[in-house]
């Protein structure tokens, strides 16, 4: 099994996020990850899908997609040419006296903390799923209320393959 990250370049229109979805349900295909959101220009989202599967099956989901009328390009984002990132919330139950040690975490792996009340910390946390993975571990001593992440969102280096659509 290998993971795949696929960027797709797709319409911006009712329904699209369905179409792609479907596509995966309809063929028995797992969603490992799936964000998306829309363009600097409005006619088109950038939707980011991570897939698991045998280079067979990581195949067909790649052709599958383009044959979608809506899908205007589509990239593998293979590491080393490639920058994603995820992001995440995490609430913790944090104690007056729990405080300076989960901030103290926090700095190190340069989260923030965007809300304190007197019983509990949300921390936002940007990077990649290892650091990320990394930073829930050095938290296992301490009760997580709440988990949200967004799944992976990224784009290819460099310009030399953008995509310019008329």
């Amino acid at each position: 099994m290998r993971r795949q990250v696929l960027s797709l370049l797709v319409e911006n229109t009712a329904g699209v996020t369905s179409h792609i979805s479907g596509l995966f349900s309809r063929r028995g295909y797992n969603i490992d990850s799936f964000s998306s959101g829309v363009t600097a220009d409005p006619k088109y989202t950038r939707i980011t899908i991570v897939a698991s599967g045998d280079e067979l099956i990581l195949d067909q989901i790649e052709k599958q997609l383009l044959k979608l009328e809506d899908v205007l390009d589509i990239k593998k984002l293979e590491q080393g040419s490639s920058v994603t990132r995820e992001l995440m919330l995490v609430k913790i139950r944090a104690k007056d006296t729990d405080r300076q040690a989960i901030l103290n975490v926090t700095e190190i792996f340069h989260g923030k903390v965007v809300d304190v009340t007197h019983d509990s910390m949300v921390i936002e946390l940007t990077g990649q799923q290892a650091k990320l993975e990394a930073f829930m571990d050095l938290l296992a001593g301490y009760e997580i209320l709440e988990l949200a992440r967004t799944g992976i969102t990224g784009l290819t280096r460099g310009s030399a393959d953008v995509k310019y659509l008329d």
